[in-house]
């Protein structure tokens, strides 16, 4: 009953909090929020439920329930999932939507998510070919945006790759990291107990077909296909020991599917052109508003590794200055007498010497004034 005191008294911040996230959103993102919505209010049936969501064993013959593949993203059971739900759509649509548009970016979440039922059933058929356990066909039900949250956190890393989140005593964490982070903790909370099977299932295949999207077939308002940047290759994802392991696997299936032609290879060529304000350097699958935005983060690294100098040198001539200052006082408690400019402008007394006539005859002694 506390909590729900709290939560009561909380409502009109939450409610003042999102009407600021999706205020300038476009309709398209408004209409996911609410579908989210009451897609959570009608999860309490537990007949909508295994309606709505796809069940592998249905989605393959001869029942074929492929409508199930465009209901099943907006039913959630939990209210946490769509609070997460909510705030990656709205952040989504201030972020990627302005970047790529608004039918790219729907685009973008139809075929993730389409993608995404038919990955996780091939999942859990593959599981039952091994186990042969008919509940992981029957018994499992695949719903909710865990695999569009794991796109749209693949394309924050192509948009943002160095952006970063959060520092750690173990180092920091950027967007870079992020996808893989995410995967593991869901794994080990599913391991625990506290999360479904289906949530870890489905991060991984939304991340893993986003990435081949954008990597190979997202078409550019330049007339150019994907991303085929190196810090967007697939072992990026991985920590760099792990790297060169991911990439001599990743390697064969890379050549096998461009010899099919499901996608291009890896060009390695650099343009150059020469132009009035100097040389161009143009590099494949690298968009110019990529390289501006790099450009930018290097400028900011710079900018950043400049003040920081600077501000190193400031306190190098300050604790200098504190040390002169310092023996300036030491030298000052040590003072040499002066005498007065008086007594030195005054002459000297006469000095009387007396003479001593050392001969053998005794003479009176002569006094001289000098």
């Amino acid at each position: 009953m506390a909590a729900l005191r709290v939560f009561s008294r909380n409502i009109p911040y939450l409610r003042q909090q999102f009407s600021a996230l999706l205020g300038n959103t476009s309709p398209s993102v408004k209409f996911i929020c609410v579908v989210v919505v009451i897609g959570y209010i009608l999860s309490y049936s537990d007949d909508v439920v295994d309606v709505l969501s796809v069940t592998p064993g249905y989605l393959l013959p001869p029942s074929f329930q492929l409508w199930s593949t465009f209901t099943f993203w907006f039913l959630e059971i939990h209210l946490w999932e769509v609070i997460i739900d909510i705030i990656t759509v709205g952040l989504c649509g201030k972020l990627i939507e302005p970047l790529w548009g608004q039918i790219e970016m729907m685009k973008f979440f139809f075929l993730t998510n389409i993608g995404v039922a038919f990955l996780t059933t091939f999942y859990y058929l593959v599981i039952y070919s091994w186990t042969q356990d008919t509940s992981l066909l029957f018994d499992i039900h695949v719903h909710g945006l865990a695999g569009y949250l794991a796109a749209v956190s693949v394309a924050v890393k192509q948009i943002m790759p160095d952006h970063l989140l959060i520092k750690t005593p173990l180092g920091k964490l950027t967007n870079r990291s992020l996808p893989l982070l995410i995967l593991i903790a869901a794994i080990l909370l599913w391991a625990v107990g506290q999360l479904e099977g289906t949530y870890p299932c489905m991060w991984g295949s939304g991340t893993l077909l986003s990435w081949i999207y954008l990597r190979f077939w997202q078409r550019h308002s330049s007339g150019t296909r994907g991303d085929m940047a190196d810090n967007f290759s697939f072992d990026n994802f991985f920590p760099t020991v792990l790297q060169p392991v991911v990439r001599g696997i990743i390697g064969p299936i890379h050549r096998c599917c461009v010899r099919v032609g499901l996608c291009s290879p890896s060009p390695r060529r650099v343009h150059l052109a020469l132009s009035p304000r100097g040389v161009t350097i143009s590099m494949p699958g690298v968009e110019p508003q990529d390289m501006e935005r790099r450009r930018q983060i290097a400028l900011k690294a710079l900018s950043e590794r400049l003040s920081k100098t600077s501000e190193q040198t400031r306190q190098k001539n300050l604790s200098t200055k504190v040390n002169m200052e310092a023996v300036r006082k030491m030298q000052s408690s040590h003072v040499i007498p002066q005498f007065p400019a008086e007594e030195a402008s005054q002459p000297a007394p006469p000095v009387e010497a007396t003479l001593v006539d050392i001969s053998t005859e005794p003479l009176p002694p002569t006094t001289k004034t000098s």
